[in-house]
């Protein structure tokens, strides 16, 4: 048995792990790592498990295994917490350069009342398009449904709906496990909209930051909010972020929002 030291946080409710680690950890034992510690009933429970590692140049590597055990490129609710956890490390909350696996990652961190909460915004890069993912058709979308598919350093469809609430999130996403499906409707703010997130390797989240990221952009070009708003505000589940889209072509986002620490912990893993 090893004793692993781990601390916990999240944002907006997606929550997640966060290991420091020498490197030396093969991706097979932190890929079981996450499944057994993210699972809710017999692990510590979480969204995904993210692992830090020394590179140069940057504050840290960030690798992301999702609760299943897969490897996914990036989080913006991810890096937020990931910024928290490395911030509470250093002892600073000074700017950073996060590598993550969808390229570097700059990170502006603010202090709040509350100790444990942080406000984080992350350069998030280019919105840009993607082709339709494999199996779409299965999800039966009437063809008048404003659809697009985006990637913000991982790959993301959105699918404007008149009311979030009432669609069946899971059935959906279970139909396209390889891509996180957004689903958002307009409102209730000007500028705003709300977004539901299945997100692939966890399931249905209370939070995507880098699908909040996709939802502006779609919603924006839907004209679901003004063409000129640069910034978009998301509501979530568990909570609202705001994205800033600049007008280059393609955009770029940069996402804002709180990271909270919750707990630090130690575990014996086999």
């Amino acid at each position: 048995m090893t004793r692993r030291f781990f601390t916990k946080h999240h944002g907006l409710g997606n929550d997640f792990l966060v290991l420091f680690d020498d490197g030396a950890t093969s991706a097979d034992v932190l890929a079981g790592l996450a499944v057994e510690l993210c699972d809710r009933r017999t692990g510590i429970g979480a969204d995904g498990l993210l692992v830090a590692t020394e590179a140069d140049g940057y504050a840290a590597k960030m690798t992301l295994f999702n609760a299943d055990g897969s490897v996914a490129e990036t989080s913006g609710n991810g890096i937020r917490c990931f910024a928290q956890a490395v911030a509470m490390r250093r002892g600073d909350l000074d700017s950073q350069f996060i590598l993550t696996d969808a390229g570097a990652r700059a990170v502006e961190l603010g202090a709040t009342e509350d100790p444990a909460v942080i406000t984080a915004q992350v350069e998030m890069g280019q919105v840009t398009a993607l082709p339709e993912p494999a199996g779409w058709s299965s999800l039966g979308c009437h063809p008048d449904r404003p659809v697009a598919h985006f990637s913000t350093g991982n790959p993301h469809s959105v699918v404007g709906v008149d009311e979030v609430a009432v669609v069946d999130l899971a059935d959906l996403g279970a139909k396209i496990p390889q891509v996180n499906l957004e689903i958002i409707e307009p409102g209730p703010e000007p500028n705003a909209v709300t977004m539901r997130v299945h997100e692939r390797g966890a399931g249905i989240t209370s939070a995507c930051g880098s699908g909040a990221c996709a939802a502006a952009f779609a919603a924006r070009s839907w004209g679901l909010v003004p063409a000129a708003a640069l910034d978009v505000v998301v509501h979530m589940d568990g909570g609202t972020a705001t994205v800033e889209l600049t007008d280059d072509d393609p955009a770029q986002a940069i996402l804002i929002g709180p990271a909270t620490f919750v707990a630090s912990i130690e575990v014996e893993v086999r």
